[in-house]
């Protein structure tokens, strides 16, 4: 049996509950919030629980009575009465071992959890679909008795049926959300074989070197500590927006790599032609109030292919020059000259000079149009489309780009076999999907899609943003996965975070890099968990 540590103490005003309990425990003995602690129940059954608070008490009537004990407030002298005091711990309960869940009764022994005891209170044990998600520390600080636990997610809830996509918040730089996504993803191409992935690069050259490794080995053994390999990613290509200039792409990646990987065929320059992507126009009216809906009703002129106006049109050039026409005075019919000139100024500022809209058919083999690409996406492939030096709009336009290919294709608009799994990754995805966003906003809608329906058809997403309260409520509702990285105390105070205990919100002001708190609908408890460094290059600024 273990070391006793204290015992359940049910108190009138602090009663042990069937969810809650406390009990006393040496003043200097260690524990942390998260740690699992077990206590002796009826009918030889056990329940255990997670530390959520730890209080500290002395026999002390007030802090009056402190302050006289040391001859009425002075600071040099030592207090001659000697206070009692004690620590009591407020446990939150997971588990019982036979499905008891009365209340503990006063004066049970409590005591900590063996390592099986440990995943059995958290749920670890019952996971099928094993996908390492990090590992996780117990009793930090207690020397031989410290734990460390690989920790498992069920892949039918992250990847479905049972459930689907992940959702990660935290600040800037610190929480390191980015590399917590690609972990989750490098364990996923490790573990399963029928997923495709589509990230998005969308801060400098981050993810722009995932196929080499990392320099910095000193995480290895962790990796072999949870079955992954801790390799890069395999079958990766990149794609970034043409330049004007053959030999570059509009992006962050040196120009000795962008010449590397386009003769090693790992890039391409993609590009839009009118003829193919004028449907796609849409994407670059998301932030576009557009109560009266009458940039709809023009881009519904530009795609139907046999409207007077837009019917022969097959270059960027051609369709700016009727679109100019169309937004003087007179020419307009249907829909007002000013309607016209609003989408006139709109459309100029994103096409006008801009080599990704090419003013002829992409032929070249370093050149490519996303949609051709994606719809022959394999099992397995990784494809980084790096929009990090585009514009906001233009980012906007390519995300939803992407995202309407991708569901196309799992609708089997395409005549292909896609992957049974696509996992979508895209870091600030305030930008596309926050509650300011435009309730008509073409990308919202298709995100909102996917959040609700994408589990179906195979489409995860894995998003993440700074502050988990700017982003609409549809979309973290239905992600059966959150990753909770550093924040700051602002942020915890809104109604997102309302369901956490009062000390789990302080942990999360000072979370340190590496560090998550996970939710997910098969673990029994909020876990606090690592994860070590990306297995793929980093640059070096």
């Amino acid at each position: 049996m273990s070391e006793i540590i204290g015992r359940v103490a049910a108190t009138e005003k602090f009663p042990a509950t069937m969810d809650k309990f406390y009990f006393w425990t040496d003043a200097d003995f260690r524990l942390n919030a998260f740690d699992v602690v077990k206590v002796e129940h009826i009918e030889g059954s056990y329940s255990f629980g997670t530390v959520e608070n730890i209080f500290h008490i002395t026999d002390a009537k007030s802090f009056l009575t402190n302050y006289i004990s040391c001859d009425f407030g002075d600071t040099t002298v030592t207090a001659p009465t000697l206070r009692i005091g004690m620590n009591y711990v407020e446990v939150s309960v997971s588990f019982n071992t036979k499905n008891i869940y009365t209340p503990v009764r006063n004066d049970s022994p409590v005591s900590l959890a063996d390592a099986a005891e440990i995943e059995q209170a958290l749920g670890l044990d019952k996971i099928k679909n094993k996908l390492p998600c990090g590992f996780l520390k117990m009793y930090e600080g207690h020397g031989a008795q410290e734990i460390i636990l690989p920790v498992n997610l069920d892949a039918q809830f992250l990847l479905g049926p049972e459930g689907a996509h992940l959702n990660i918040s935290g600040i800037s730089g610190l929480a390191a959300k980015t590399s917590y996504a690609m972990f989750l993803m490098k364990s996923v191409q490790e573990n399963f074989s029928d997923c495709a992935f589509v990230i998005f690069n969308v801060k400098g050259k981050d993810l722009l070197a995932i196929h080499e490794p990392n320099d910095d080995s000193s995480d290895e053994k962790i990796y072999g500590g949870l079955n992954l390999s801790g390799a890069p990613f395999a079958n990766v290509r990149y794609f970034a927006p043409r330049h004007s200039d053959e030999k570059k792409v509009s992006s962050y990646l040196p120009q000795s790599d962008v010449e590397n990987y386009l003769a090693d065929g790992l890039l391409k320059r993609f590009a839009y032609v009118y003829t193919e992507d004028r449907e796609s126009l849409e994407m670059l009216f998301a932030d576009i109030d557009d109560t009266t809906q009458t940039m709809d009703s023009i881009i519904s002129k530009i795609i139907d292919a046999n409207d007077f106006d837009f019917s022969g049109i097959s270059t960027w050039d051609n369709f700016l020059e009727k679109v100019n026409e169309l937004s003087k005075k007179g020419n307009a019919k249907e829909i007002s000259v000013l309607s016209w000139r609003k989408f006139k100024r709109i459309i100029n500022k994103a096409i006008k000079n801009d080599a990704m809209f090419v003013r002829r058919t992409v032929e070249k083999n370093f050149e490519c149009r996303l949609e051709d690409e994606l719809k022959n996406i394999s099992a397995g492939s990784v494809s980084v489309i790096d929009i990090a030096k585009l514009a906001t709009d233009k980012q906007a336009f390519v995300f939803g780009d992407v995202l309407k290919t991708i569901y196309k294709l799992k609708l089997g608009e395409y005549d292909v076999t896609p992957p049974s799994k696509i996992i979508l990754f895209v870091d600030e995805l305030n930008k596309f999907a926050s509650k300011d966003t435009a309730k008509n906003s073409p990308i919202l809608r298709q995100i909102l899609d996917v959040a609700e329906r994408g589990r179906s058809l195979g489409i995860i997403l894995f998003g993440a943003e700074q502050f988990r309260s700017n982003i609409h409520g549809r979309v973290t509702g239905n992600c059966a996965t959150l990753a909770f990285g550093r924040t700051n105390v602002l942020e915890t105070t809104t109604k997102d975070y309302s369901a956490l205990p009062a000390t789990y919100k302080n942990i999360l002001t000072r979370l340190e890099q590496g560090e998550y708190v996970i939710q997910n609908p098969i673990f029994r408890s909020l876990l606090k968990v690592k994860f070590p460094k990306p297995a793929y290059k980093q640059f070096k600024d």
